[in-house]
């Protein structure tokens, strides 16, 4: 949970661009440690993961390299040489940032208490933690609660779907936080990595542009802005208020399906996978819905990211979920050609369209679903 804003690291490797590498140096100090004693540093250098060792003399020791960004990084302590592959969470460690230029790590005994100092993102990165330290809290007492109810328990859609409400409660909350952060820190590089926490795997531009636009100039003309401002402008064909793309795509009979030939139905455009487990866990909420409101002009037009040899089990899941309503795939995964005009790169995901044929909500999972319909056609 520390690392609540640092998932978006999984996406830096995809952030490869061509540019100067940089020089970096970090000296530590950590109480006394001697003999076999070893450290390593793990951090990313473009597309690449590094993992350097040095050996600690007095609790001393220290790393230098070249980075192309700010990086994240863990640096863990094999306190008996032992080698890194024998060390599990328990050993002494760190998350930080590197960035160009020196900087230092001091503790009295453990690097899980060391302080950081001369590095402006390592203390941004403090201070964004302690504003986000409320979340976090409440983040550890939802996954306590989680694991603290029954297998049975856990597999009803009631307590699912409870889950779900808390756990986006969380993210607003998380949302809000980093949100001020952004504002409040416009030449900070953290602000510019957090705006992929802020949008998630589908970004709203319409809610990032300001914060996008909020940033400073020398930030905004970073090759990683470039680069988010890019992905940005793809998003912006299937943003909250445009028409949908139209597309063709096979149902399960070969027969080709058209979007358009939907309008004047309020549709739910739904990508799933059979091999997709929370897409599975969800598919109860999309039949309840379904199933409450098909009378009401709403349909389901579903695309599937099945595999090319997948379509048994495209077809099975099909039959075992209960999805009664029109069903696509080109059997490509995630080279889907839907999927790649909607930009999708988690599932499961959603887009309801209007009957114009215009996007009016993305990603309506669990009883956010039933609520949207419910505002768009009424209480039944």
């Amino acid at each position: 949970m520390k690392k609540i804003i640092l998932y978006i690291i999984a996406l830096l490797p995809l952030l490869a661009f061509a540019q100067e590498p940089q020089s970096f140096a970090i000296k530590v100090k950590v109480g006394n440690l001697n003999a076999n004693s070893r450290a390593y540093l793990i951090y990313q250098l473009g597309a690449n993961r590094v993992i350097d060792s040095a050996l600690i003399t007095n609790g001393s020791f220290s790393f230098k390299g070249q980075i192309l960004t700010p990086s994240s990084a863990l640096m863990v302590i094999d306190k008996y040489g032992f080698g890194l592959n024998t060390l599990d969470t328990t050993a002494d460690n760190i998350s930080f940032y590197i960035d160009k230029g020196e900087f230092a790590i001091n503790s009295k005994d453990s690097l899980s208490k060391a302080r950081i100092t001369g590095s402006k993102i390592n203390d941004d990165n403090k201070k964004l933690l302690a504003d986000l330290s409320p979340v976090i809290q409440q983040a550890k007492k939802l996954k306590a609660q989680e694991n603290a109810a029954t297998r049975e328990q856990q597999n009803t859609a009631e307590f699912q779907n409870a889950m779900q409400a808390k756990h986006k409660e969380l993210e607003l909350a998380q949302k809000a936080a980093l949100k001020i952060f952004i504002l409040s820190n416009p030449d900070s590089y953290l602000s510019l990595l957090a705006l992929y926490s802020v949008g998630g795997p589908s970004p709203d531009p319409t809610e990032i542009d300001p914060l996008f636009n909020s940033l400073s100039d020398a930030l905004k003309n970073t090759e990683t802005a470039k680069v988010f401002k890019k992905s940005l402008d793809v998003l912006r064909n299937t943003a909250i208020g445009v028409m949908a793309p139209d597309f063709t795509q096979n149902d399960v009979n070969g027969h080709p399906v058209t979007l358009s030939s939907f309008r004047g139905k309020y549709v739910l455009l739904d990508f799933w996978a059979s091999w997709c487990g929370p897409c599975r866990q969800e598919n109860p909420n999309v039949v309840k819905a379904y199933n409450k409101y098909k009378d009401k002009n709403f349909t389901i037009l579903s695309v599937s990211l099945d595999k090319p040899d997948g379509k048994a089990s495209w077809l099975a899941a099909i039959q075992n979920d209960g999805l009664s309503w029109t069903q696509v795939s080109d059997l490509k995964f995630w080279n889907n050609q839907v999927a790649t005009l909607y930009s999708i790169s988690s599932i499961p995901a959603n887009f309801l369209i209007d009957p114009t044929g215009k996007i009016i909500a993305k990603d309506l999972r669990g009883n956010d679903l039933e609520n949207k319909l419910e505002e768009v056609l009424g209480k039944l």
